[in-house]
């Protein structure tokens, strides 16, 4: 019996936040209905988790099987290098006013155009690398809004670790996060070369010196879908399910 496939639409929501037409793609399930309530899964770098990620495909055979709760997903796609580094690093220009579109924008057009369960506890971002970072960072500005987060290689500084320490909310957060053993010589667009494995080892062992208990793995492999990819199924299955 061949899989029954969801659909993806895109929209266009002009952000007051951003001043700028923000297009994001939308994944519903095969079974879709009006009448049931649906919890919902934003992932930046949208193009990169559509295609690269094949998460609708994942979504999909997951649902078949029953494996996970009754998911809606929106992506949100970056311009290129430059728009993403502005949005989604913590000392980008756009960056506080792009998390403000996700909590004050994004989410009040998705819950009016689709019946979600309008609960921090059933919203989820997800991102990699620096869309991990702004997922992290905007879960952490508003814990009651997104209750979940998947973090995928997260770029960490100074400036996300102070700000992990000085939150007294992120008891409110699920947590999961995986990072690649070899990602200990990362190329950044920008051109320099990070370690990405040491400051994320610093970042769980803070989130569990807070008495948090995230999901937390070391991959063997390095930074990019090549390896993030395999593990969507997992982290689905963690975050959502039934």
């Amino acid at each position: 019996m061949s899989q029954q496939r969801g659909t993806v639409t895109e929209h266009t929501i002009f952000s007051k936040e951003l001043n700028e037409e923000i297009p994001v793609l939308v994944y519903l399930p095969p079974s879709f209905s009006p009448l049931s309530k649906y919890s919902l899964l934003i992932t930046q770098d949208g193009k990169d988790y559509f295609q690269l990620g094949r998460i609708p495909r994942l979504a999909d055979e997951l649902l078949g099987k029953k494996e996970i709760e009754n998911i809606i997903i929106a992506g949100i796609p970056y311009r290129n290098v430059q728009d993403r580094r502005r949005k989604y690093h913590p000392d980008g220009e756009q960056n506080a006013a792009y998390i403000r579109f996700l909590a004050h924008e994004l989410v009040p057009f998705l819950d009016d155009a689709y019946p979600t369960y309008q609960m921090g506890m059933c919203r989820c971002l997800a991102g990699d690398s620096l869309g991990a970072t702004v997922s992290l960072m905007a879960a952490l500005q508003y814990p009651n809004i997104f209750g979940k987060i998947i973090l995928y290689s997260p770029y960490v500084d100074e400036k996300v670790l102070k700000t992990v320490e000085n939150n007294d909310q992120m008891h409110l957060l699920d947590i999961y996060h995986i990072i690649g053993q070899q990602e200990t010589a990362v190329k950044m667009t920008n051109g320099q070369v990070k370690d990405f494995l040491s400051p994320n080892r610093e970042l769980h062992l803070l989130m569990e010196s807070k008495g948090l208990n995230p999901f937390y793995d070391e991959f063997d492999g390095h930074h990019s879908w090549k390896y993030w990819q395999p593990d969507l199924k997992r982290a689905l299955r963690k975050m959502f399910a039934i």
